[in-house]
């Protein structure tokens, strides 16, 4: 996987570790998620007891890290981080949640990607906080049962679909984080601001808000290089002919495109016809995994009404078409696609 897109949201950079709100009322968006989860920790802590394990779902870069670090904090207890893939064995599995504390939020990102060997341990410790463990092999081995201290399991997944039934229905709640609008985007944006101490204007962080694709992880980083661009080329204050420049310069167009998602419009219009392209051919035309197009730049693309999806594979709309200068096609009914 490539990593030098500005706008991948799959990427976490140190930047975005450090402006990331640490307690539910800096965070920002998300209203009726952050109003339920503000009844559940305050229940949590009037009964005194563990909050029930959470599921958070959707796109990258929406708060879904962010917001189990929140909980930690909420809660005043420790955070416990991993992912999916880094669970290799059972074993791995055991030696984290054996070294929990009572209380503890354990973190798993890319849960939908657990070895099914692993979610199988998972089951008992989420349920009963009990811990199944085989010592030996063959027909001598022996299981034994370990009590584990009461623990919050929040998983994170861009995939709820493909979480298994079983492992879904071990969560007590269960969240969807959804697109951010350009205003809430806004407010994010004079937020980090702040912390990075950068003067900006409200009409330059309307113009950063509006190319950040709905994401505040985006948001922030567009943010970063507008700053980097008014230190060494400005005075040091971003103002709206400071943002537009900057953006320029990072190749970041009016709808917040980049070099990779105008090169997958590209590839699916001049190598491919306007399509219809699989996945994974589109990838290798684009020089990205097919996961990234996927996960990262795909979403947005479809929302934007860029690109669709048919069964024979993806196709460019009229819109895409136009916002690369060129004249859409018609169909064979004589409308444009």
């Amino acid at each position: 996987m490539r990593e030098d897109s500005l706008l991948n949201p799959t990427i976490e950079t140190e930047e975005d570790i450090t402006l990331r709100p640490k307690r539910l009322d800096e965070f920002i968006g998300q209203d009726r998620v952050r109003e339920r989860l503000e009844i559940s920790l305050d229940a949590a802590r009037k009964e005194k007891r563990p909050l029930d394990h959470v599921l958070f779902s959707g796109p990258p870069g929406l708060g879904k890290t962010t917001l189990a670090g929140v909980i930690a904090n909420e809660l005043d207890v420790k955070m416990r981080v991993t992912s999916g893939p880094a669970l290799d064995r059972p074993g791995d599995l055991a030696a984290i949640l054996s070294n929990l504390d009572t209380g503890d939020v354990f973190f798993i990102d890319e849960i939908h990607r657990l070895p099914r060997a692993v979610e199988e341990v998972l089951y008992p410790a989420m349920e009963d906080f009990q811990l199944d463990i085989v010592l030996g092999k063959g027909p001598t081995a022996q299981s034994i049962r370990l009590d584990l201290p009461q623990f919050t399991l929040v998983g994170a997944t861009t995939r709820k679909g493909t979480v298994t039934a079983p492992l879904r229905d071990r969560f007590g709640i269960e969240e969807k984080l959804d697109y951010y609008s350009p205003d809430e985007l806004a407010v994010i944006i004079r937020r980090s601001a702040g912390i990075i101490g950068v003067e900006i204007s409200e009409d330059a962080a309307g113009i950063i808000s509006h190319r950040s694709r709905s994401t505040p992880r985006i948001a922030n980083r567009l943010l970063a290089r507008v700053r980097d661009y008014a230190v060494s080329r400005a005075s040091g204050v971003i103002d709206p002919e400071v943002a537009n420049e900057a953006l320029r310069v990072f190749e970041v167009d009016d709808l917040g495109l980049d070099k990779v998602d105008r090169a997958i419009l590209e590839s699916i219009i001049d190598k491919f016809g306007g399509g219809p392209v699989g996945l994974s051919t589109l990838a290798i035309a684009v020089g990205e995994e097919p996961e990234t197009v996927e996960d990262a730049y795909e979403p947005f693309l479809l929302q934007s009404g860029l690109i669709k999806r048919t069964p024979r594979g993806r196709m460019a709309t009229a819109r895409a078409y136009t916002h690369l200068g060129q004249e859409p096609p018609a169909d064979p009914q004589g409308t444009l696609l």
